[in-house]
This record gives structure tokens, sequence and C-alpha cells, in this order.
């Protein structure tokens, strides 16, 4: 059972974290400040490392809060458009939680080996959901081009290089869904 100093640690964790995305959202990862997100929970920066020992620390937290929640979407999926949807409604809602963990490196970060653990739950669902077709000899191939040409799509829709060209880049992402199934 857990007691009331973890549940109070728990709480300020996830509030550093939540201060933590929204500082992402309005300044980008290369600006991420432990002492501007202390100061929004209310406390001095280093108090905040008694949570966090360090801002690498804060972001595996956060690169596997991201994977763990992408990988609960595309759990369900039970064929490669489902999970193409999936992924691209997850990017939808939270554009920057999705370049974080897709978009450029972090600066001087390595992320630990378990984290990709978690994003190897996804490429599991559409192996999955691969070899559930015809010709599931070829079940990795398919499920690494899905990888990259349904992320290659989104990618560029939600880092804006659509923007101006005159065409909905939701047709573009089903047009890719198709060519995946054909």
């Amino acid at each position: 059972m857990e007691t009331s100093r973890e549940r109070y640690r728990a709480q300020v964790r996830a509030e550093i974290k939540r201060h933590a995305w929204e500082q992402l959202a309005t300044t980008g990862v290369s600006a991420l400040s432990l002492n501007a997100i202390a100061k929004h929970v209310g406390m001095s920066g280093p108090a905040l490392y008694r949570y966090f020992p360090s801002r690498d620390d804060l972001i595996t937290d956060l690169v596997r809060d991201a994977y763990r929640s992408l990988a609960d979407a595309v759990q369900a999926a039970g064929s490669v458009t489902e999970v193409a949807y999936a992924i691209r409604e997850w990017g939808l809602a939270d554009p920057q939680r999705y370049l974080f963990v897709y978009g450029t490196p972090i600066p001087g970060y390595h992320a630990p080996g378990d984290t990709t653990e978690i994003s190897d739950e996804i490429m599991a669902v559409l192996l999955r959901v691969y070899a559930a077709e015809p010709d599931d000899g070829r079940a990795f191939r398919r499920a690494v081009t899905f990888w990259t040409r349904v992320h290659g799509v989104l990618s560029l829709e939600l880092a804006g290089h659509f923007a101006g060209m005159g065409f909905d880049p939701a047709l573009l992402f089903a047009a890719e869904v198709d060519g995946l199934l054909g």
C-alpha cells in the first residue's frame, strides 16, 4: 500500500511533468528549463532535483510517458488502417508530444535502452497485424515500410510543411495508407 508521502511525491512529479509538457509546447525542447518549471510548481530549482535528479531524468520520464501513451493508443488496433489512424489521431491530439519523440533529437540527450522497449510495443502491434495478412513472410519489411511512410507524412504535416500547398493533408495521409495496403 502506498504511503501518503509516496502519493505526495507522485503528485509533485506529475505536476512537474505537466509543466514540462506546457513549456515544451510553448518554447520547445531546446529551451527546457528546470528552474522555470520549478518556479511554476512553487519550489526552488534545487528542490526540483529531489524529484528529478537531472534534466535528462525528466526528459526520460517524458519520453517514456509519450511512448506509453502511443503504445496504449495502438494496442486495440486490429488492422493496418486502424494502426495508421490511431497514430495520426494521437499525433494530431498533441503535436508537441509527437514531435518530442519523433522530431529532431535533443542535443546531448541519450535515451536509456528501456525507452525503446516501450516503442517496440508499437512495432509489435504492426508485426501482429501484418502477420495476420497473406504473405506474412514479409511482415517485418512491410511493417517498417508502413512505419516510415506513416511517420513521414505525419511528421511533415505536424511540422507545418504542407501549409500553403493547397491540399488537405488528411487526404494525402489516406492515400499513403491506401498505398500501403495495395
